[in-house]
């Protein structure tokens, strides 16, 4: 059988793939689930919790964190982690605004230098794992470690402190802010626009992973790379292409974080990363890939904004956020286990 032949095979469960099955269904059931039970438990302890104009600060707060939840979820599928997407966040916003303010450009140049700059960070990241053959939790540390450095050291440089100079007075702002930070109002909800972008790219990359050739080689690669590799699939690529997607969420965080506070602080970001990773297992992710969905890490993001806002609502105790945050992941990944064997048995 030639390797087109075992390809169109593969391909083939592209169009047998119940997309409801996939959504709805068994990686995201952990999360749904949970979803509900957090937001019964805050709409009965926290009364502030149940007013409408909450929701837009809900939502914002999750797509912040699901934005990029998304994005490594996808990842996480095909088998591949990255440790470096927090201070990469960081790093694309810092990018942005030295180099437009430390060269005097419009600041659409800057941005466009930094979009360059984050995907090839994703690209590096992708190729370093196959020429190296080490745990991308290795080589993601390592890029980790380097941005986090870059970050301290070139703002130094560049401002003589810890954060990005002012760059509200150059071309280009008020256009990248409408952008990347603008705002608007439905009803008493007020709705930013990370909110829209977070929903956009869930459809985007729910139908990407779903219903199409590339989607079913993240999944292949993530359940077998070897075996995925022997029928044709491109592994390098694909795991290449999707470090490139944290690299894209990275640059688009990072934006909304510049354009929002008008700086960005170099140290920033560091310990976000775990934050999207629990967000992708609580919706259903495995940590051995090949399983997982887009909607159940945006889920998980929203479980993490209901938390966020509800424990502060409810006069709870915001040191207790981490320790809530540990025990659903352990239990999201005991859940996705066995919801795993189960379907798995079928």
């Amino acid at each position: 059988m030639s390797a087109a032949t075992t390809t169109e095979a593969v391909d083939d469960r592209v169009r047998t793939r119940s997309p409801a099955a996939v959504i709805l269904g068994m990686p995201a059931v952990g999360a749904t689930i949970g979803a509900v039970a957090v937001a019964v438990l805050f709409l009965a302890v926290a009364p502030a919790f149940r007013n409408t104009e909450n929701v837009g600060t809900i939502l914002y707060q999750s797509a912040t964190i699901g934005i990029m939840a998304i994005f490594v979820a996808l990842l996480m599928i095909g088998g591949e982690f990255d440790l470096s997407t927090g201070v990469a966040v960081t790093t694309s916003g810092l990018t942005a605004a030295h180099v437009s303010w430390y060269f005097g450009m419009n600041i659409w140049v800057g941005v466009l230098i930094a979009l360059v700059f984050s995907l090839a960070v994703g690209a590096f990241n992708g190729w370093l794992l196959h020429v190296s053959k080490l745990p991308s939790f290795l080589v993601t540390l390592g890029t980790f470690f380097v941005l986090q450095g870059i970050n301290l050291a070139v703002t130094r440089i560049v401002t003589g402190g810890v954060s990005s100079n002012t760059i509200s007075d150059m071309d280009g702002w008020a256009s990248a802010q409408a952008v990347f930070a603008s705002s608007f109002q439905i009803g008493d909800v007020a709705v930013k626009v990370p909110v829209l972008y977070w929903l956009l790219l869930i459809a985007l990359l729910s139908w990407l992973l779903l219903r199409t050739r590339a989607g079913n080689w993240i999944f292949a690669v993530g359940g077998d790379a070897a075996a995925a590799r022997a029928v044709g699939v491109p592994v390098r690529a694909t795991k290449t292409a999707l470090f490139m997607g944290t690299g894209f969420g990275a640059w688009l965080l990072g934006m909304h974080t510049l354009f929002e506070y008008n700086n960005v602080q170099s140290g920033q970001g560091v310990g976000s990363e775990f934050i999207y990773i629990i967000a992708a297992v609580i919706g259903g992710c495995l940590l051995t890939g090949g399983y997982g969905s887009v909607v159940g890490a945006a889920v998980g993001a929203l479980i993490y904004g209901m938390t966020n806002l509800g424990i502060s609502y409810a006069g709870w105790d915001v040191d207790w956020l981490k320790t809530f945050l540990g025990v659903m992941l352990i239990a999201a990944t005991l859940v996705n286990v066995y919801v795993k064997k189960k379907a798995d048995a079928r």
